[in-house]
């Protein structure tokens, strides 16, 4: 396919206003027409890297650190047939995959606002940034996880659950509603804004088939309302970081301009020249990060770090009805009764956590996240506990990815192939029954469920939704 077609005349015209070094504009050209190399995160909310590095040493894996995340990998592996999301590694949520530019608007929202408490990501799905803020957090504040488009709120879930997230609220709302519903609620906020991804061509060739001129100033307004409600939630003091994987200054730098146009007196740029060594070759004038593919041989990206320095003006107050929570914060007995019986279980959190109920349900909320509970309405809170039943308990798995104790006395370790078993959704036949009735499944001293034993055989608890078929693991 030629240059002309693959790349709009107009995308090139603004491109090459961007780059007008021939030399450079044209390495653009050649780079975004060659495959992306594909990157990793190690999540340490369950592995240190170091650990993860061990353990994953016999896989033989080329692994080269991103500069800007200190759990960030570019990787190249000699097993390419098999799918990288389909190693034990990556399904018991050690690491997720996720493009190295898109771990810059964290990185750099982190490296400002270390102690975030209370965090807000405008526009959360698939769930690769909300699960690095959460382990940057220690799963201790609160994430306010939104995401606009119905059908991924739940891979966002997913993925949150595999990776045993338990600060994360999920809420389902056109971003535009924050800055009336929460107004200076958050001490950071990253929108990573929709946008007309003309940094992802390298990914998908398609990528810029529908662009045009208009749309992308359409797609800008958008932008400019985000980022209004986005300031407005944001409290004076805090942090907020403006990202998108397109390439064109129009959704870039000039939705920024408009927005320090507006509050002059409120609005700081951060610049971002230092975050990592050679970020000086992407750092603009004005301390963004345009981040052209063809410099780290990556996605293309920007980033811009804010600081709100002052309140500005509220917006009109919501005039929607949110009706009764649902919830009610679960009575010091029932506390009681609910610790002691996970304790059996081996299910422990820490104060980060408050217990709420819900008719026959039981769930872990991020304590920090309360202060939101009666501004907007939720798709869920923190983490489902249980259900009650006549006879105690029936315990979740997200429950269990995030709370269960690996080194408890009811563990029980799987061998490769019992674990390959386990994800196909079939019971277990180990060759030395356990001794108790109820045990912690686990493998590569990872928690993958709670299972009954029945007979002999271990009574396969896996969420039906979430079997794999396929070839797994190596």
């Amino acid at each position: 396919m030629s240059v002309s077609e693959r790349f709009p005349e107009e995308f090139l015209a603004l491109m090459h206003a961007s780059l007008p070094d021939e030399a450079e504009f044209q390495r653009f050209l050649a780079i975004s027409q060659q495959p992306l190399r594909r990157s990793l995160r190690v999540n340490t909310l369950k592995i240190s890297v170091a650990d993860f590095l061990t353990r994953v040493a016999g896989y033989h894996w080329q692994l080269t650190p991103i500069p800007w995340c200190a759990e960030g990998f570019w990787i190249a592996r000699d097993n390419e047939d098999l799918p990288l999301g389909s190693v034990a590694e990556h399904l018991s949520g050690l690491f997720y995959i996720q493009e190295a530019s898109s771990m810059l608007p964290v990185s750099a929202l982190f490296d400002a606002a270390p102690d975030a408490q209370q965090v807000m990501d405008m526009a959360a799905a698939p769930g690769s940034k909300t699960t690095q803020m959460a382990a940057l957090m220690g799963n201790r504040g609160a994430i306010l996880a939104n995401e606009y488009a119905a059908s991924r709120v739940k891979v966002l879930h997913a993925n949150v659950t595999r990776c045993g997230v338990s600060n994360a609220a999920l809420t389902h709302f056109d971003g535009r509603v924050f800055g009336a519903a929460l107004p200076e609620q958050f001490d950071a906020i990253l929108l990573d804004a929709p946008c007309s991804g003309e940094g992802v061509i390298r990914k998908d060739a398609d990528a810029l088939r529908n662009w045009t001129l208009e749309s992308t100033h359409a797609i800008a307004a958008t932008q400019r309302d985000l980022i209004d409600s986005a300031f407005h939630a944001l409290k004076p003091g805090g942090t907020l970081i403006y990202s998108t994987c397109t390439l064109n200054q129009i959704e870039n730098q000039q939705v920024i301009h408009d927005l320090c146009q507006r509050y002059p007196d409120a609005v700081e740029i951060l610049p971002l020249n230092d975050l990592f060594t050679g970020a000086e070759q992407a750092a603009t004038a004005e301390g963004f990060l345009h981040v052209f593919p063809q410099l780290f041989d990556s996605e293309g990206f920007f980033v811009a770090r804010l600081r709100k320095t002052a309140s500005v003006p509220a917006l009109p107050a919501p005039t929607y009805k949110l009706g009764k929570f649902p919830f009610t914060p679960a009575s010091r007995k029932l506390r009681a009764e609910v610790e002691q019986a996970a304790a059996k279980v081996a299910l422990r959190w820490d104060d980060q956590h408050t217990l709420w109920q819900r008719d026959k349900e039981l769930w872990l909320f991020p304590a920090a996240s309360e202060a939101w509970l009666s501004k907007v309405r939720f798709s869920r809170v923190g983490v489902k506990l249980a259900e009650t039943f006549a006879k105690g308990y029936r315990w979740q798995h997200e429950a269990v990815v995030a709370f269960a104790q690996p080194d408890s006395v009811i563990a029980l370790a799987l061998n490769e192939e019992e674990a390959e078993q386990w994800y196909r959704g079939q019971d277990i036949y180990p060759e030395n029954l356990p001794a108790h009735d109820e045990v912690i499944v686990t493998y590569q001293d990872q928690p993958l469920g709670l299972a009954k034993k029945v007979g002999s055989r271990i009574k396969n608890s896996y969420p039906r939704e979430r079997v794999r078929d396929g070839r797994l693991f190596r």
